[in-house]
């Protein structure tokens, strides 16, 4: 009999060099995000990300061409879903599930852990526009479009005005809250988010 691939002439199952590679990414992307909260953007370096992956430096410029594409990666795995897909709840319950929403982005930007790797990648973007462009596509993007759904199924259950505009009615939930957690014009707490949704669900009324 032939060995397959996974089994040796001995019978034990050989390293799959997949799985190898998958738990040397999930390294490197773990490692990014604790170092970037302990030393922050500046003072990170590929070859500090190396040594507590504990992985060569070829293996990150194998997979990333630079510091900040490796940031943004950790940030994007820290934010995905199951699948990597973005659905937003819908109870039937258009404010409900719009709140819960905005909660949880008030949580996810003022968790202590991750708030330095969401403003370093923020800053980094300022001149990458490569990276800039991804953040879009791959994660904002995402949102803005699942919100979007959700008010549009909104609208169709006579929940707001047929006249709204979804995409636009998405960008005026989550841009106040972006605004103060980038500015920190005053605290960004639920009581915040449940303000802006208050005002926003005021213009998306029926009339």
């Amino acid at each position: 009999m032939t060995p397959t691939p996974e089994t040796s002439t001995s019978g034990a199952r050989e390293p799959d060099a997949s799985r190898r590679s998958d738990r040397a990414r999930r390294a490197i992307l773990s490692a990014t995000r604790e170092l970037i909260s302990d030393v922050g953007y500046a003072r990170l370096s590929i070859e500090g990300i190396a040594s507590a992956a504990g992985v060569g430096k070829q293996t990150i410029y194998r997979w990333w061409r630079s510091k900040a594409a490796v940031v943004f990666d950790a940030i994007l795995e820290a934010n995905s879903q199951d699948g990597g897909s973005v659905a937003l709840p819908d109870t039937g319950d258009l404010e409900s599930d719009l709140r819960a929403v905005l909660r949880g982005t008030v949580a996810a930007l003022t968790e202590p852990a991750t708030d330095r790797l969401q403003r370093a990648i923020t800053a980094e973007i300022q001149a990458d526009l490569v990276v800039a462009d991804e953040l879009v596509h791959r994660l904002l993007r995402p949102q803005l479009d699942a919100t979007a759904a959700r008010i549009t199924a909104g609208v169709q259950a006579g929940q707001a005005g047929e006249s709204v505009n979804p995409q636009l009615a998405a960008e005026l939930l989550f841009g106040p809250l972006f605004h103060r957690w980038l500015l920190r014009t005053g605290p960004l707490d639920d009581e915040f988010a449940d303000g802006v949704l208050a005002m926003v669900l005021a213009g998306l009324r029926p009339r």
